[in-house]
């Protein structure tokens, strides 16, 4: 894993002041690198009865389009508002310094999928949490979660009690 956590750069004080952000930019450039993080990020996951991976924008569309891929199963992007051109579902949900909403086509799911979720980074469980129930509410089961990285200081995992969580690199 220390190949993986090379290829993760720090940019401090962004997006704002006393942010350290966790670039994955050169680790989706190496290629090697990223097959690596791909293959590790669906590893657990293999022989499961998983029907769909779903990624939510725009970081999760990479690896989760990837390990989509690999696995042979559909891919599907969880959009911020507005981005769908079909009728949609979303789910709302609070961030530190507001609020956000994901969507998903309404018929993005059946009620006997399985659903693995993908995406680069674990912080706060916001995103992630409102991906799942945005999932529940479209009527499929989300599986597991999967990340790249966690920010153990920040907790995000307690808002994922309820779901099977998988992430490559802690920090």
């Amino acid at each position: 894993m220390d190949r993986l956590r090379n290829k993760i750069r720090d940019i401090p004080d962004f997006p704002k002041p006393g942010i350290i952000f966790k670039d994955i930019t050169p680790l989706v450039k190496d290629p090697a690198t990223l097959r690596l993080s791909v293959h590790q990020l669906l590893y657990p996951f293999l022989g499961r009865a998983i029907t769909a991976v779903a990624g939510m924008e725009a970081r999760g569309f990479i690896f989760g389009s990837l390990v989509a891929w690999e696995l042979g199963l559909p891919f599907v992007p969880l959009r911020k508002p507005g981005k769908l051109p079909y009728d949609v579902q979303s789910v709302a949900y609070d961030l530190e310094y507001g609020s956000a909403a994901l969507e998903a086509h309404i018929d993005a799911f059946t009620k006997d999928d399985r659903v693995l979720l993908i995406d680069d980074l674990l912080a706060t469980g916001g995103t992630a949490k409102a991906s799942c129930e945005l999932i529940e509410k479209l009527g499929a089961k989300v599986e597991a979660c999967a990340f790249v990285a966690e920010l153990d200081f920040l907790e995000g995992r307690r808002k994922l009690c309820d779901y099977e969580v998988h992430t490559l690199l802690h920090f």
